[in-house]
């Protein structure tokens, strides 16, 4: 990375005020479409976290908790067992996006609650806190790590981190300060202890790893506000300071851009949720290879080749040619188009297996998909076009940069996902608990009644 950091960014008190904004936030001053979002966000990470504890990965993690010991303050998420509130941190923060079906948000580049929840949902176990400090909790985090990932910009990514764990380790670290009750001056240096431990590359895209950097963000966040708590020392400006976290690792770093309207811009209802459950830079095309499966004039066995366009960022995301793995095919362009054409139930969690990514039928079709990049295309837009036989064109677009405007109508979505992928592991009883009190969270005195639903009867 380049190091052209002028004085300007170095004298920009990021870190300083980024702070003070989470610290002093209060849940009588969010804006009600925050709140609500903020609930769609826990709801869905619930979900997918309850959904995806039986994983291997998380096994593993279970196990390794389990020879460590530790006091059982928390709940591990799906299963009738307790840690410690880190190893709670950890091993939930990682069941949460083992399935890669969690939320996204374009400020951080990244998962936005993935690295937060399991974080602040620990502490308020442990602490006793209500539904609402809950929130506040969550939505310091959130904020604070969209305005990280706005400062680095797109170079950090670019590079080879991935935000989901390196500016998530800052939404965790100032979800947990404002959970903890610490002030600005000790939530600033709990962000300067999160900077000097946050790691995640991209590199590991399709292994247990990529699972693995959201809860170590998570935990990595929550220990670095507990030592803040102690009196342990960092630096206050370890964002915008020389040799710190930017001036390390991004060429594009923008104080203005993490500090438009602070205060008052909230970026929680920009975020997006996920319905196929695969990498979102698969999304767009699926629901363009879906258009041209509806096209009248489509025919499956008489396909002669498949172009699909992408933006040129998806090509080192989700573009693995040949999958082998359910895994592999999450992060497979061609493949998930293929699945899409072939009208594969995307959103089924069970569909991404080794029997799906080896199926005759799907690599067939998936032999005929060249992938490409296009910079005139959105971030999340995509362009497939179909060549038959016969000498049939279809060509069809998908964009999904902007969110639904339409709050509720993602709600019903995000319960409707909720119910299918939930109720399978802890009952129909325990679902239909989580989402009632989740719908009626900031009211919520007591979240243990939620917690014991989060786990099966």
């Amino acid at each position: 990375m380049s190091h052209a950091i002028d004085d300007t960014v170095e004298h920009a008190d990021v870190t300083r005020l980024l702070a003070e904004n989470s610290s002093g936030l209060n849940f009588d001053k969010l804006p009600d479409d925050v709140v609500f979002v903020a609930k769609q966000c826990i709801l869905d990470w619930l979900g997918v976290t309850i959904a995806g504890s039986s994983d291997p990965l998380v096994q593993i993690l279970r196990d390794s908790a389990r020879a460590d010991g530790g006091d059982p303050h928390a709940t591990l998420i799906g299963v009738a067992d307790r840690g410690s509130v880190r190893q709670a941190a950890l091993i939930n923060g990682s069941a949460g996006h083992a399935l890669d079906y969690d939320d996204v948000l374009r400020p951080l580049g990244g998962h936005p609650t993935a690295p937060i929840m399991p974080a602040v949902l620990a502490l308020a176990e442990r602490h006793g806190l209500d539904g609402a400090a809950l929130l506040t909790a969550f939505v310091a985090g959130l904020e604070t790590e969209a305005r990280v990932g706005l400062f680095m910009g797109d170079s950090h990514y670019a590079a080879g981190w991935h935000a989901t764990a390196t500016v998530g380790t800052f939404g965790a670290a100032a979800g947990s300060a404002r959970s903890m009750g610490l002030n600005a001056e000790q939530t600033a240096t709990a962000l300067g202890i999160a900077a000097t431990q946050a790691a995640g590359l991209k590199s590991m895209f399709g292994t247990m790893c990529k699972p693995l950097h959201a809860g170590k963000a998570a935990e990595n966040g929550l220990l670095a506000a507990d030592l803040a708590s102690r009196g342990f020392t960092s630096r206050s400006d370890a964002l915008e300071c020389f040799q710190g976290f930017g001036y390390t690792q991004s060429d594009t770093v923008s104080p203005t851009a993490a500090l438009e309207d602070l205060g008052s811009l909230f970026y929680a209802p920009r975020t997006q949720f996920k319905y196929h459950a695969a990498c979102y830079g698969t999304h767009s095309p699926i629901e363009a290879a879906r258009k041209a499966r509806l096209n009248p004039g489509f025919n499956r066995d008489d396909v002669a080749k498949i172009e699909l366009k992408v933006h040129p960022r998806c090509l080192s995301v989700c573009n693995i040619q040949e999958p082998e793995t359910g895994l592999e095919v999450k992060f497979s362009l061609r493949h998930t188009a293929a699945l899409s054409l072939s009208d594969a139930p995307t959103g089924d969690l069970h569909l991404y297996s080794v029997e799906t990514a080896t199926d005759p039928d799907y690599v067939a079709l998936r032999q005929k998909v060249a992938v490409s990049g296009d910079a005139d295309l959105n971030r999340n837009g995509s362009e497939i076009i179909v060549h038959q036989t016969d000498g049939t064109v279809i060509r069809e677009v998908a964009d999904l940069t902007v969110p639904s405007p339409d709050f509720n109508d993602t709600w019903n979505r995000l319960q409707e996902k909720f119910s299918a992928i939930v109720a399978p592991v802890v009952g129909d009883a325990n679902a239909e608990t989580v989402l009632r009190m989740v719908s009626d969270l900031e009211n919520q005195d007591d979240l243990s009644a939620l917690m014991k639903a989060c786990v099966p009867s």
